[in-house]
C-alpha cells in the first residue's frame, strides 16, 4: 500500500471552501481550490512518502503494481484518474475524443511539432477521456443536447430576430447544422446575438415564467462572464442537469458538457484531451471540435448506484474505471480487488490494513493499493474507490 499526497489544481472557477475543508485547511482559502488529483497522470502525479511520484513507482514496477490484466489491456500505465472537483463558477463547454480520434489527432500534432504546452495544442495524448461525476454537494451541469424539438421551442420562445438563422439551421439540418453556424459567426454578430439573448432570457426569469427558467437564468449569468461567447446560445440547446448528492452522470466521448456549480468525485480515463466549444478564453479548435462532437439529441440519464462488492457501485459502459462509494464501519470490511485501486477518504477516518502494513487515512487522504493486494478497512469513514472494470 502506498500512502499518497495528492496535488491541488488552482483554477479561477474553483471553490475556496470545499477542498480546503476536506483537507482540514483554513476555509475560506486565499485562492480557489478547483481540483484534487489522485493518480499517476504525468501532469500532476500523486506523491509518495519518499517524495517520488506514483507515475515513477508504476514505471519501475508495472507488473507488481498494475497486475497482468491491466497491463494486457492498457499497457504499463494506470488507466484511470480520480479527482475531487469543486466549482463555484462554470467550467468551459467541452467534449472529449474517442480513442481513434485521439490517436489520429495526437499523431498529427506530434508530426507538426506542436509543443505539448502550446496553448493551441488540442491533443495532449493518444487516449480517450470518458468520465463520471458523482455529486457530493448539489451539482448543476449542462450535459449533452436536449431533444431538437425542445431546443426549437426554447429558442423560439425568446422571439428574437437575431436567433432566426440559428432556428432555421436547427429546423432544417439539426444540431449538426446549427452548432457550426453559431461557432462560425463573426465577432460583431456574436456580441449582438449574445447580448440580445441574455437580455430576453433575463426578462423571462424576472417575470418568473417557469418554462426553461433554469436554462434562461444560466444563459443570462453566463453572458455576464462571457459576453459575445456563442457558448451562451449553445447552452440553450443543452440539457440542464441537477444532481443530488449521491447521484452521478456519465459523460461518453463526444458529449458536450459544462459543470456549472457544485462539487463531486470525478473519475476518468487518464487523459488530458479537452476540446473546448465555448464559455472560455482558451483556444477553441473549431474543426477538431466539430469532428469530435456527438450531435445525438436526447435526455441524459442520472446514474443511481447499485449494491456491489464493498459498497454502492456506479456502473459505466467502459472498462478503464469503476467507482464505488464504500461506507466503512468500525468492523473491518474487505476491499480487495483484482486490479489496482485508488482510495479517497471523503469523510471520517479510515484504517487500511494490508499484508504487512497499516495506513491511516484522515479525511481528504488517499492511498494506492497494488493489484490483488489483500486489504481491509475500518472506520467509521466514507471511502471512494476507483479500480478498473476488468473482470
Amino acid at each position: 500500500m502506498l500512502q499518497l499526497t495528492s496535488p491541488v489544481r488552482h483554477y479561477p472557477w474553483g471553490s475556496r471552501t470545499v477542498i480546503p475543508e476536506m483537507l482540514g485547511l483554513p476555509s475560506p482559502a486565499d485562492e480557489p481550490y478547483a481540483e484534487l488529483w489522485m493518480g499517476a497522470h504525468p501532469d500532476a502525479p500523486s506523491v509518495l512518502e519518499d517524495g517520488s511520484g506514483l507515475d515513477a513507482a508504476i514505471a519501475a514496477d508495472p507488473a507488481g503494481l498494475l497486475g497482468p490484466q491491466v497491463r494486457e489491456r492498457f499497457g504499463d500505465r494506470l488507466p484511470f484518474l480520480m479527482k475531487v472537483l469543486a466549482a463555484d463558477r462554470p467550467l468551459s463547454l467541452q467534449a472529449h475524443p474517442t480513442t481513434a480520434q485521439a490517436e489520429v489527432g495526437f499523431a498529427a500534432e506530434e508530426a507538426a511539432g506542436i509543443p505539448h504546452d502550446d496553448p493551441t495544442r488540442t491533443f495532449k495524448d493518444p487516449f480517450h477521456k470518458p468520465e463520471i461525476l458523482c455529486a457530493i454537494t448539489p451539482v448543476e451541469a449542462l450535459c449533452g443536447f436536449r431533444p431538437v424539438e425542445e431546443s426549437l421551442h426554447c429558442l423560439a420562445k425568446l422571439q428574437l430576430p437575431e436567433l432566426m438563422p440559428t432556428i432555421a439551421a436547427l429546423a432544417r439540418g439539426g444540431l449538426r447544422a446549427a452548432i457550426p453556424q453559431l461557432l462560425a459567426l463573426s465577432t460583431g454578430r456574436r456580441e449582438s446575438l449574445v447580448r440580445a439573448v441574455a437580455e430576453r432570457a433575463a426578462s423571462f426569469v424576472a417575470a418568473h415564467d417557469p418554462e426553461f427558467i433554469n436554462t434562461y437564468r444560466w444563459a443570462a449569468t453566463l453572458a455576464e462572464t462571457y459576453p459575445g461567447d456563442p457558448g451562451v446560445v449553445i447552452s440553450l440547446m443543452c440539457n440542464h442537469l441537477t444532481l443530488a448528492p449521491g447521484e452521478a452522470v456519465f459523460l461518453p466521448a463526444g458529449n458536450l458538457h459544462a459543470y456549472l456549480s457544485g462539487a463531486g468525485v470525478e473519475v476518468m480515463a487518464s487523459s488530458d484531451n479537452v476540446l473546448r466549444g465555448g464559455l472560455t478564453a482558451k483556444h477553441v479548435d473549431l474543426a477538431a471540435l466539430i469532428e469530435v462532437l456527438d450531435f445525438t439529441d436526447g435526455k441524459v440519464p442520472v446514474i443511481h448506484p447499485v449494491l456491489g462488492p464493498g459498497g454502492l457501485r456506479y456502473p459505466t459502459p467502459v472498462d478503464d474505471f469503476d467507482l464505488t462509494r464504500c461506507q466503512v464501519d468500525v468492523d473491518p470490511g474487505v476491499l480487495t480487488t483484482a486490479g489496482p485501486q485508488l482510495l479517497l477518504c471523503a469523510e471520517g477516518r479510515a484504517v487500511l490494513t494490508g499484508v504487512d502494513r497499516e495506513v491511516v487515512l484522515e479525511q481528504g487522504g488517499s492511498a494506492f493499493v497494488p493489484a490483488g493486494l489483500p486489504i481491509t478497512a475500518r472506520g467509521p469513514a466514507v471511502l471512494y474507490r476507483t479500480t478498473t472494470a476488468l473482470r
